[in-house]
């Protein structure tokens, strides 16, 4: 055991793919407690440095992991030492059941902790019978973290996993990897700004396959001119967009149900813009992150 150092630790990693220099000397530490956000745009570089941490793609630099140096060791030597890895793209089979899927991850020796994912996600045990192609997006994320969590992991790595989810599966998500993260330390690749200062004690930003920043989470999503510079992304810009497309759909959606109602439509009230609050600033921010993202990839 590393006691008093970073449970995960990596120094000057660099990562070519096919003649790209993708990461160009990232270092970055993940203590043993909470949650350590791995934040950037899209295109800079996260789930590669995810993938090399992990031995998923080669690389140079050096790896450790609870004291131990793990850069030359493959990917499933790395993964029984104690790191559960829950991927963007979910990675369940689609054509075995819930529970198959979750009898699939447990790993010897160890007793699997069934109680503790189907106390998170009471959904797995009740939907144990149903194909894992069939649930939704929601549901398959609920399963790729609950076989993470089904063994005695020493860290959890996840990335993205709020990724096109709907608002709703979206706090169930971040529920989840709060829970987990009091008895497991977590990495988390997220553009979810939101979710991120929920959850996070620390922040690791990425540009350009290099580190830009190290520090708290909330002291950084507090700097409006830090989050802006380095992420992209303006408060006030963002919250005001958000304001003004919650108006619009306010208004579309009026005038659908007073058409199938058979009234006539009111006449529309010229209002002062409202002020979007701070949930709904932080909102804003991952939506302007992820179009940004989408914008300069």
């Amino acid at each position: 055991m590393n006691a008093g150092g970073p449970l995960l630790d990596a120094a000057d990693l660099h990562v070519w793919i096919e003649g790209s220099h993708i990461l160009q000397g990232v270092s970055l530490a993940v203590p043993g407690r909470g949650v350590t956000a791995l934040l950037g745009r899209n295109g800079v570089g996260k789930t590669t440095t995810v993938k090399a941490l992990l031995g998923l793609v080669p690389r140079t630099g050096r790896v450790s992991f609870d004291g131990a140096d793990i850069t030359a060791r493959p990917t499933h030597a790395i993964v029984t030492m104690g790191i559960g890895y829950v991927p963007e793209e979910r990675g369940v089979f689609s054509a075995l059941t819930v529970a198959e899927n979750l009898r699939l991850a447990e790993r010897r020796p160890g007793e699997p902790r069934y109680g503790l994912v189907h106390e998170l996600f009471p959904e797995l045990r009740e939907r144990a019978d149903q194909p894992a192609g069939t649930l939704s997006g929601g549901q398959q994320q609920m399963l790729a973290i609950g076989r993470a969590l089904l063994n005695d992991n020493k860290l959890l790595v996840v990335d993205e996993p709020t990724k096109g989810l709907a608002p709703r599966i979206v706090r169930e998500v971040a529920d989840a990897v709060a829970r987990a993260a009091e008895q497991v330390p977590v990495l988390l690749v997220e553009q979810n700004l939101s979710l991120v200062r929920r959850v996070a004690e620390r922040a690791v930003v990425l540009d350009a396959g290099r580190v830009t920043h190290t520090g708290p989470a909330r002291e950084l999503l507090d700097d409006a001119d830090r989050v802006r510079g380095l992420l992209g992304v303006s408060r006030t810009a963002a919250a005001t967009a958000t304001a003004t497309a919650t108006a619009t759909a306010t208004a579309s959606a009026t005038a659908t149900v007073e058409a199938e109602a058979g009234t006539e439509p009111a006449e529309p009230v010229e209002a002062e813009p409202a002020e979007a609050g701070p949930a709904e600033a932080e909102a804003a921010e991952a939506e302007a992150v992820e179009a940004e993202g989408r914008r300069t990839a």
